[in-house]
């Protein structure tokens, strides 16, 4: 039992700790908002991908978006590209495993349509492949990143990442993050003014 409650104690004080550290980065957290309000309005779509835990994550806030988070509302339109396995390892086996979201991402998204890559590392070569696409495509995109954002960073429209180097404390952080986004949402779909329409709007890429 005491080392359950040291675990615990241990836990608690990391997870308050990288809390505390990221509070520089929610400008950037509220630009990631901005870009999937300003996605559903104009009537795109939200892809989103993920390895692992950050697949689950990327999950969650797809199904969270087509049935609700805390408002009974309208459906809206967001697909996960870890949903389908039988895609997954077709498109694995054929072209190689860091195809796996860049290939369907090519033949289901549009321009004004949203691409939001989970990785705790930044060095996922999918979401890598995947952000690479959108940027041809004039898909927006952004992405939850970890550690110092590494390559995936420059090249989403707006990364936030956790400053941290605990994947665990990464992911969880990137839940929260996923439900303040969910938050947004649902009030700025019944609210057409600001900050919504334009104020926070990305106009350049980060790190650019």
């Amino acid at each position: 039992m005491n080392e359950i409650k040291s675990i615990l104690r241990a836990s608690k004080r990391e997870l308050e700790e990288t809390l505390r550290r990221a509070e520089e980065t929610f400008p950037a957290l509220e630009k990631v908002a901005v870009l999937c309000v300003q996605c559903l309005r104009q009537g795109g779509t939200i892809f989103t991908a993920g390895n692992g835990g950050s697949a689950a994550d990327a999950l969650h806030l797809a199904e969270e978006l087509v049935g609700r988070y805390r408002t009974t509302r309208d459906p809206l339109p967001a697909v996960s590209l870890c949903a389908d396995p039988t895609a997954l390892t077709c498109i694995a086996n054929d072209f190689g495993f860091s195809e796996i979201f860049s290939r369907p991402l090519s033949a289901l998204a549009r321009p004004g349509d949203l691409f939001l890559g989970f990785s705790t590392s930044g060095s996922s070569a999918n979401i890598l492949s995947a952000l690479r696409l959108a940027r041809s495509r004039s898909i927006r995109s952004a992405a939850f990143l970890g550690k110092d954002g590494g390559q995936a960073a420059p090249e989403a429209d707006v990364s936030w990442i956790v400053p941290s180097h605990s994947t665990a404390r990464i992911q969880e952080l990137h839940t929260w993050g996923l439900h303040v986004i969910l938050e947004c949402v649902e009030k700025a779909m019944g609210n057409q003014e600001e900050p919504w329409r334009s104020k926070a709007s990305p106009e350049s890429r980060e790190g650019d």
